[in-house]
């Protein structure tokens, strides 16, 4: 193999150890982006060499489909991109918009790289990974997230006479409806564009919420400084009439650190409703967030003011007279409110096995209790799921969820990360500190997954946090009380852990309310019936086909060492390659079949890997890795953890 394609299996082999050292974070992860997708576009059966497939859409398509976006087109091209026309007129770059599915819906300005039929930056081309490789549009939709793939980066050498920076839109339900890109030259100075296509999408963004909300709802824009009030970077909040907060922008959530949705403006704002409704139009006025962060506010009421008159019996607590005569007082009932779309409702956590609707059971009622709860489970049993739907069917479901993985945080930050630091604490600090992952969760929940990887000295901090309610910021002797539903996973024996000492055994006991045991996919008593559950959820998200009776017996035998998680994978590499066609056998993944044909084998090897548990993971994981030549998932597997728990001790980081 030649240094070119060395470089083409791997496009960071060129740094040097040195270089990495001195990356920052935002690029080990931008490199770590790339690499997944390469490998997904070897997933797909594209090499180095494949040509471009844009499935071009016939005119007819592509115009109910502008259509069908046209409030995203007229909003781009009407409302933002005037306010960069100076800066594009001097740049030979082309800004492209494309729906959730990748089609261009048409883009602007005149790429210096030739003519359209050349570089299919046009009108209804898809720029898919699957299609094209790996690419700005295409990659920012799989993740979800801006990003910028250099000329090199690209997978497919046809596209690497480019640039693009790509940056998705989300509407005001917070859903993918898009993505912005800006496409130049490989040979031109790219460092404005990437920061600009993330500020644009903003721009986007903000534009939708005014176009949607202003009419009748009260827009609060704030920000830092008072001179920025009206600039994209600002937070941005809708409130209906009584304070609730119905709509709020991505940088409102960032800034503030919490989700805001349902939230009341006194929740977030030391102000009351009734004060935003009289603050004069478009006069800023200077508030605190969370009861020390200082804003700097403007109030824009709605376009059509109306006017309602207040009726005291719409009152949570009301009760008409000739009810209060019949009833006994009762406690309060909690509202029900409307769970996001990518939570799974309580009910549909199982199809028919009576263990899981048991333990489904159990774990709602004590939710409401002071009462911790330990999820004993597999890797990808669905335990962030099962907690998510808990949080969400809870009175803490106004509060945060604040997921934790104990594994994948490095054993020097996790410290940092859960408890929160004040400035300077410590060297690499943020300038502003940090508020910590336990005090965002007050209020709401707390989920510690994979709390037997957590360090001794942090479960000692812990310990405290849990005894007392209270938290201490690293470089702070300054205390903050906090009100959190604590929620604990692991996918290792704590009881030997404990007996072992790698696990405090009064942390334990501290952390073990209830304990439920979340069955393995393998061992599911209604393995069919979820499957054809997780595929008919698919298929709202992205049309796709049917599972022939054939293929779900097919899905049904298989062992699943991934559990969840890799059936979710599967199903949807199959949709993808299938593409609405019937699902078949050759659709499906190499490794599926892999997994099917050695389920016997895998199956002996789980059975040793209890004993291999004696071994402390600081000699066990390197052993495994040496003995199956590095393969990560086989060592996983046979040591039983998961995928960060060999990254954190095989040192491949």
């Amino acid at each position: 193999m030649d240094n070119k394609e060395q470089q083409e299996k791997r496009p960071d082999s060129v740094l040097d150890d040195t270089a990495l050292n001195q990356i920052a974070d935002q690029k080990q992860d931008h490199k770590e982006r790339i690499q997944d997708s390469w490998y997904r576009c070897e997933q797909f059966g594209l090499d180095h060499s494949s040509r471009p497939d844009f499935a071009t859409l016939p005119k007819g398509t592509l115009n109910d489909l502008m259509d069908q976006h046209r409030s995203l087109l007229e909003t781009t091209e009407n409302e933002v991109l005037p306010y960069y026309e100076n800066i594009l007129s001097n740049s030979a770059c082309m800004i492209v918009l494309a729906d959730r599915q990748g089609h261009v819906l048409n883009t602007w300005g005149q790429p210096r790289f030739g003519r359209a039929s050349a570089h299919g930056l046009i009108g209804g081309n898809q720029w898919t990974e699957m299609r094209v490789g790996t690419n700005a549009i295409g990659t920012a939709l799989i993740t979800g997230e801006a990003i910028q793939v250099g000329r090199d980066e690209h997978f497919l050498r046809a596209n690497r006479f480019m640039v693009g920076s790509a940056s998705p839109i989300y509407n005001t339900k917070n859903d993918l409806v898009g993505v912005l890109d800006i496409s130049s030259d490989a040979y031109l100075p790219q460092d404005h564009t990437f920061g600009m296509v993330k500020l644009m999408s903003l721009s986007v963004e903000n534009r939708l919420i005014f176009s949607a909300f202003q009419q009748d709802h009260f827009i609060l824009t704030f920000n830092t400084n008072v001179v920025s009030l009206d600039s994209h970077w600002s937070g941005i909040l809708v409130l209906d009439e009584s304070g609730t907060v119905v709509s709020a922008n991505r940088r409102a959530e960032v800034v503030l650190a919490r989700d805001l949705a349902l939230l009341n403006i006194n929740q977030i704002f030391d102000i009351e409703m009734r004060e935003v409704r009289h603050h004069p139009p478009s006069m800023p006025i200077k508030l605190r967030s969370l009861g020390r962060y200082q804003f700097y506010v403007k109030v824009i009421p709605p376009v059509q003011q109306v006017m309602r008159v207040p009726d005291f019996r719409q009152r949570a607590d009301y009760v008409s007279p000739s009810n209060s005569l019949k009833e006994k007082p009762q406690e309060p009932v909690m509202a029900k409110q409307s769970i996001p779309d990518n939570v799974i409702p309580l009910d549909e956590l199982q199809h028919g096995d009576e263990h899981v609707e048991r333990l489904v059971r159990q774990a709602h009622k004590i939710m409401e209790k002071d009462i911790p709860i330990l999820i004993h489970g597999e890797t990808g049993a669905g335990k962030e799921i099962f907690v998510r739907s808990l949080h969400y069917h809870s009175s803490r479901s106004s509060g945060m969820l604040v997921a934790v993985n104990c594994a994948a945080i490095p054993s020097e930050l996790v410290e940092s990360e859960l408890f929160g630091y004040e400035k300077g604490a410590f060297t690499g600090a943020q300038n502003k500190g940090s508020i910590g992952l336990i005090r965002r969760a007050h209020g709401g929940t707390l989920f510690l997954d994979e709390i037997g990887e957590m360090p001794m000295p942090v479960q000692s901090r812990l310990l405290r946090v849990l005894q007392e309610r209270v938290v201490t910021p690293l470089g702070s002797t300054e205390t903050y009380p906090v009100d959190i539903k604590l929620i604990s996973a692991t996918n290792r024996a704590l009881k030997k852990e404990v007996d072992e000492g790698r696990f405090r055994q009064d942390l334990y006991y501290r952390i073990s309310g209830l304990n439920i045991e979340l069955p393995p996919l393998r061992q599911r008593q209604d393995k069919a019936q979820l499957i054809q559950y997780l595929h008919n959820r698919l298929r709202q998200e992205e049309p796709g086909p049917e599972l022939s009776a054939e293929m779900l017996a097919l899905l049904v035998q298989h062992p699943w060492p991934g559990n969840m998680r890799q059936l979710v994978h599967v199903l949807k590499v199959g949709m993808a390659m299938a593409d609405e066609d019937m699902l078949e056998e050759w659709h499906l993944p190499d490794d599926f079949f892999e997994d099917l044909n050695e389920g016997n084998l895998d199956s002996s090897k789980s059975h040793d890997a209890p004993d291999d548990r004696h071994e402390p993971l600081e000699i066990l994981i390197p052993r495994l890795l040496s003995e199956y030549k590095g393969n990560v998932s086989q060592t996983a597997k046979v040591a039983g953890v998961s995928r960060n728990t060999v990254y954190k001790y095989g040192k491949l980081r």
